[in-house]
């Protein structure tokens, strides 16, 4: 039998070279490396700042620190999404308020944001679901009238586009995550992004424990033994081992990326005529990163649940997973926040017949067609 994996990151010679050749030089924490990875992804976005941390929790945190959000304060985000969204909100004490979905993208609807936003309101958090962008123009102009900050959650969407513009760039902050099944990896990390270089030179110290200067300009043959606590910062640093990983990973995102159009695009024809399966709706004017492939059954045309289908796919080898349970189905949060299941109907509807498939780079024709032809053989096998 086939295995299929959800997902298998795309490791080359020349990110274990770049590794070994960090290990052996003796500077394994945040330094050369970990700025030349920086210039690197504000080259590719075209933006001027760009601050490397150990994940997009951090930057998403780090986003609401240096925007002054704080107890009292609402930040208006979707319930679609993970965890880490609303936990950077919660770090600052401030209250999460979602706003459901547009069902066809999955991403949260501006006019939703419209409806949540109150005397309260400080920022809005617009996660780019499975790559595509929000409708950024809608959200920024609902902020500019409102006085709000808007914060791109973009650990998706590396590499994707709006009117020709890299998502993270499309508001004052940008977000980006590089877990190991994202477009890019470095095992563990993230950074933020933004052409605030206030905001910027506020992040940089906050980034490293509120220290005015990094161990790397305190120990090279320039620096000093000084330095002070200008603020009470976090320790979100990325080191120089896992930054030497995405130096290579960025100049081959492109690559990466076209490697999954291609076999959304495969899918996307073999779907075509399955009316129990809808495939992504991708908007005008986008190109989409395809981080994520989520198919929605139709479960009125099916003799089984999404939970059955799910087991259906393992039992033939092919990894699948849900994106997301929403945040207000999660007892955390219903207890802390007295979320109730049912306020969030589009965002629950899509959350019942949600799978998203395997796509990544290191998946061959074989691979695509094979999830494929396994997905039409269950839902042909259990139609009504």
């Amino acid at each position: 039998m086939r295995k299929v994996p959800f997902c298998l990151p795309w490791i080359g010679k020349e990110e274990i070279e770049e590794v070994a050749q960090t290990l052996k030089s003796g500077w394994l924490t945040t330094g050369p490396k970990a700025k030349q990875f920086e210039e690197k992804l504000q080259e590719y976005n075209k933006i001027g700042n760009a601050i490397a941390v150990n994940s997009c929790t951090a930057a998403l945190h780090l986003s609401m620190a240096v925007s002054g959000i704080k107890q009292g304060d609402e930040v208006i985000t979707t319930p679609l999404t993970f965890c880490s969204t609303v936990n950077a909100i919660l770090y600052q004490r401030a209250r999460p308020v979602l706003a459901d979905i547009d069902e066809r993208t999955c991403n949260i609807s501006a006019s939703e944001i419209e409806k949540r936003i109150t005397g309260k309101t400080k920022a809005i958090i617009a996660v780019h679901y499975g790559g595509q962008p929000c409708d950024m123009k809608a959200i920024n102009e609902i902020a500019k009238k409102h006085n709000l900050v808007v914060v791109e959650d973009a650990a998706h969407a590396l590499g994707a586009e709006l009117e020709g513009k890299k998502a993270g760039t499309l508001a004052d902050f940008g977000c980006f995550s590089f877990y190991p099944i994202k477009n890019i990896t470095t095992a563990e990390g993230g950074a933020i992004v933004t052409d605030n270089k206030e905001a910027a030179e506020k992040l940089r110290p906050l980034s490293y424990c509120g220290i005015n200067k990094d161990a790397w300009k305190r120990y090279d043959a320039k620096g000093s033994w000084y330095y002070e606590v200008a603020a009470l910062g976090f320790k979100y640093n990325m080191p120089d081992v896992l930054a030497s990983i995405g130096l290579w990973q960025i100049e081959k995102l492109d690559e990466f990326i076209r490697a999954r159009a291609k076999i959304a695009e495969q899918y996307n024809k073999a779907f075509a005529e399955a009316e129990e399966i809808t495939t992504p709706f991708v908007k005008e004017k986008v190109k989409h990163a395809w981080h994520l492939y989520p198919i929605l059954l139709d479960l009125e045309k099916l003799k089984i649940n999404r939970s059955r289908f799910i087991g259906e796919m393992n039992k033939r080898g092919i990894g699948c997973s849900v994106h997301f349970i929403p945040i207000h189905m999660h007892p955390y949060y219903r207890e802390e926040l007295g979320f109730k299941q049912g306020q969030f109907p589009k965002a629950e509807n899509v959350f019942e017949r949600i799978i998203t498939i395997p796509i990544y780079p290191k998946m061959s024709g074989e691979d695509a067609e094979y999830v494929a032809e396994n997905i039409l053989q269950i839902a042909k096998e259990n139609k009504k």
